[in-house]
């Protein structure tokens, strides 16, 4: 059996086209504008004020609704939180003292791995266990290995 790219069946490396919110909400206006232009002109004239009150009375609760429904879905749940970085001392983070105590010798077997974590990655990953960051932080943040870190952070424990 052949399949047209794009055209498969699903779960089977393509995905069902679905409509987008904004195809779908045009079509409801349009719709909805439709269904009211055909109820105004079928109904007497003497009750086409009160019929237009309430049909644009719907449209703008239909929009109230909209708009707080897009807000809540827009905004974000939570602050995310950076960590207030300490004071930057007279030679900065990276004074002549930053890498005092850095692990080297117990690195040095992950440094010729093929997929072996950047040196420097691992001189600033240092630094900020230093700073106080923890593990998962670091790893996330500077994309290494969790284990180079762990040891890293392992490493600063014992030398306090």
């Amino acid at each position: 059996m052949r399949t047209v790219r794009g055209r498969g069946v699903p779960g089977r490396g393509t995905a069902p086209r679905r409509w987008s919110p904004e195809i779908a909400a045009t079509l409801m206006v349009i719709a909805v504008g439709a269904a009211e232009v055909a109820v105004l002109r079928l109904a007497p004239p003497d009750l086409r004020p009160v019929i237009s009150a309430g049909l644009l009375g719907g449209a703008l609760a239909a929009l109230v609704l909209f708009a707080a429904v897009w807000r809540s879905r827009h905004t974000p749940a939570r602050e995310v939180h950076h960590p207030v970085l300490p004071e930057a001392g007279p030679d900065g983070w990276f004074g002549a003292d930053a890498l005092e105590g850095f692990p080297m010798e117990e690195i040095r077997p992950l440094l010729p791995a093929p997929d072996a974590p950047d040196l420097n990655r691992l001189y600033t990953a240092w630094i900020l266990v230093n700073h106080g960051h923890d593990a998962p932080w670091i790893s996330h943040h500077l994309d290494l290995p969790p284990a180079a870190v762990r040891l890293l952070v392992d490493a600063a424990y014992q030398r306090q």
